[in-house]
């Protein structure tokens, strides 16, 4: 990876590095006093202030402050990034054209700029996620209990999708739902619908088991399964089956 860094450029030594990453396609930062101004679907200004401006050359832009992980205003993929220097200020702007959206920082002084000629690594493996669950689940049904039988995945029901269906070793019909984090209420209400949609398929008596598969519950999702008479079993999804 190449990189190049400039500490505290004029707005000229600044305007021309990124005029030369913009046409290598490098993830540019650029790091000052800057205001911002937003105009397209509803408008924005944000004052005078410390603030971090990344760029990317698939044309993303976003504005970051001190505080949180969310952008305070940033730009979408397909924009395209232009620079200038007017009126004693570097101004960057990055435009889209449908719908027609301007985001415009304009830094009074730059302290620090940056660009990397980033390559690979845009495929990123989920590990733990729900599919992975619901593989584990169907290759080793005995992670819901022993004897369970999986018949389907993403079953269709009147609910919806149900993540795995089978029945129990006394053939009892059995919808699993699979979460792979600690889980609330909704996740508990969510099972009992499935549930219901099953009984109504199912001939008058049928008794349909409610599993919920997940790392943990809170107390009130554990109140509402017991409330429903389902049951929970904890399965941590990024487990490995050989540990």
């Amino acid at each position: 990876m190449t990189a190049t860094t400039l500490h505290e450029p004029s707005h000229r030594e600044a305007l021309w590095e990124l005029e030369a990453a913009f046409e290598r396609g490098d993830v540019v930062t650029l790091f000052g006093t800057c205001t911002v101004e937003y105009d397209g679907r509803a408008a924005s200004s944000l004052g005078p202030g410390a603030r971090l401006l990344v760029l990317k050359p698939d044309g993303s832009a976003l504005v970051h402050t001190d505080e949180g992980r969310t952008p305070v205003n940033w730009q979408p993929p397909g924009s395209e990034h232009r620079a200038a220097v007017r009126d004693g200020r570097l101004r960057v702007r990055s435009v889209r054209t449908t719908p027609a959206e301007t985001l415009d920082v304009r830094f009074s002084a730059v302290d620090h700029l940056a660009a990397y000629g980033v390559t690979g690594g845009r495929d990123v493996e989920v590990v733990g996620s729900e599919a992975d669950l619901k593989e584990r689940i169907v290759a080793d049904p005995s992670l819901v209990e022993a004897g369970f039988e999986p018949l389907a995945t993403e079953r269709e029901s009147e609910a919806g999708h149900i993540d795995v269906f089978g029945r129990d070793a006394e053939g009892r019909p059995v919808v699993v739902e699979l979460k792979r984090r600690r889980v609330g209420p909704d996740a508990a209400g969510q099972l009992a619908r499935y549930v219901n949609a099953i009984e109504r398929e199912e001939p008058d008596g049928t008794e349909v088991r409610g599993v919920l598969v997940a790392p943990s519950v809170t107390d009130r999702a554990r109140d509402l399964l017991a409330e429903e008479e389902l049951e929970h079993v904890a399965v941590d999804p990024a487990a490995s089956d050989d540990e």
